[in-house]
């Protein structure tokens, strides 16, 4: 590369840029995997089909049971993370931008300027989600036969319950189609790392 005039080589910018930490995605992949088995096993429990093709029923219930019990454990955990907290601080602000993001509709680069580093989409997935996750965890443990909490009334919970799970369930399909559908957003669950374009197209407030 040519010197400049000042005799100084400019430094070369990067192509890509940290976007989770490694605390970050450990944190994502096991409340993921916890996720899936959850979801998993209740299907094999409430699908007629499932129940008879998978047997088990007193093993499949405590996997989801103890699955169920488990999630938050990972957020929890994350909390020590300093960079995980900082995301989790944002997450938990709307700005300007944010509303400008959901006045504006059309293609996501069109929107991807009012964008920080979580879009409003995003913030408003995370929100419902734990949301979601504490009514579940709660009226899952209502539901546990361990707590023989025999005043409580099953019917009201167990129809909590089971429409939480329909709606979960298509809320974390929504969430794999998006993911399916950006590359370059898995590339910065699997690595950490993002191209500094694609940053600046769909998250324009993020990098300053």
């Amino acid at each position: 590369m040519p010197e400049t005039r000042s005799g100084v080589i400019p430094r070369r910018e990067s192509p890509y840029v940290a976007r989770f930490t490694r605390a970050e995605r450990a944190i994502h992949y096991a409340t993921a995997a916890l996720f899936l088995f959850c979801i998993a096993a209740a299907a094999c429990l409430y699908v007629t089909p499932l129940a008879h093709l998978v047997g088990r029923r007193h093993l499949v219930a405590t996997v989801h049971e103890w699955a169920g019990v488990l999630i938050p454990v990972p957020v929890l955990l994350g909390l020590a993370s300093h960079a995980f907290r900082r995301d989790l601080h944002e997450i938990n602000r709307f700005h300007d931008g944010d509303r400008e993001w959901l006045r504006a509709g059309g293609s996501d680069r069109r929107r991807g300027r009012f964008a920080g580093k979580f879009n409003a989409g995003q913030k408003l997935y995370a929100s419902w989600i734990a949301g979601a996750v504490l009514i579940m965890v709660v009226t899952g443990l209502l539901l546990w036969n361990r707590f023989s909490l025999t005043w409580i009334p099953r019917s009201g919970v167990l129809f909590i319950h089971d429409i939480g799970f329909y709606l979960l369930g298509f809320g974390v399909a929504g969430h794999i189609s998006k993911a399916v559908g950006d590359p370059e957003a898995r590339r910065g669950m699997r690595t950490g790392l993002v191209r500094r374009t694609w940053a600046r197209e769909t998250h324009g407030q993020w990098l300053g």
